[in-house]
C-alpha cells in the first residue's frame, strides 16, 4: 500500500481538458492510518486493570474506548486531499472544509517519531488534528505546497 496516491480518475467522465484538467490530475490523497485510533483503543482497555485498585478507572476506559471507536470511524470516512492551491477535507468524496495555503502561518507534526498529532495555523484559526493518515506523505506534501517563512518552518 502506497502512502499517498494520486486521485484516480472516474472511468465514467471523459478526460480532463481546458485550464483546470492540471489541478485535478495532481491531487495527491493521504492514505488512512489505523494506528492512532487503535491505540486509544488499547489505552481504554489497559484502564480496565485498574478497577480493583481505581473505581473510576472503569468510566475512563468507557471514555478512551469511545473516543478510540469515534476516530476509528473518522480515519474510515475522512480523507486529506492536496491540490494545487488548498489542503482539503474530504467525508466520502464530499469537500467539507478547504484550507488555501496561502493563509497558512506555521505547521508541525509532534512527536515525529511516533507522530500522533498535526498542528496547523491560518490567519483565522489554529487546527490540531490526531494523525488519521500517513506522517510522512503529509510532511512531504506539506513542505512541497506550504511556502511558511523560515522563522516559522517546522523542525525536521
Amino acid at each position: 500500500m502506497t502512502a499517498a496516491t494520486p486521485s484516480p480518475p472516474d472511468p465514467a467522465s471523459p478526460p480532463p481538458s481546458g485550464p483546470g484538467a492540471d489541478a485535478a490530475a495532481q491531487e495527491v490523497v493521504l492514505a488512512p492510518r489505523f494506528w492512532v485510533p487503535l491505540a486509544v483503543i488499547l489505552l481504554g482497555d489497559l484502564c480496565l486493570l485498574f478497577i480493583p485498585v481505581w473505581d473510576p478507572a472503569r468510566w475512563v476506559a468507557v471514555a478512551l474506548a469511545l473516543f478510540g471507536g469515534f476516530l476509528l470511524i473518522q480515519a474510515g470516512l475522512l480523507r486529506l486531499v492536496f491540490t494545487q492551491d488548498a489542503l482539503v477535507v474530504r467525508r466520502g468524496g464530499q469537500e467539507i472544509r478547504r484550507f488555501p495555503y496561502d493563509a497558512w502561518l506555521a505547521w508541525q507534526v509532534f512527536f515525529p517519531p511516533l507522530p500522533a498529532l498535526f498542528y496547523f495555523r491560518e490567519q483565522n484559526s489554529p487546527h490540531l488534528l490526531p494523525m488519521l493518515f500517513e506522517a510522512t506523505a503529509l510532511r512531504q506534501q506539506l513542505e512541497r505546497h506550504v511556502r511558511l517563512p523560515a522563522a516559522v518552518s517546522p523542525k525536521p
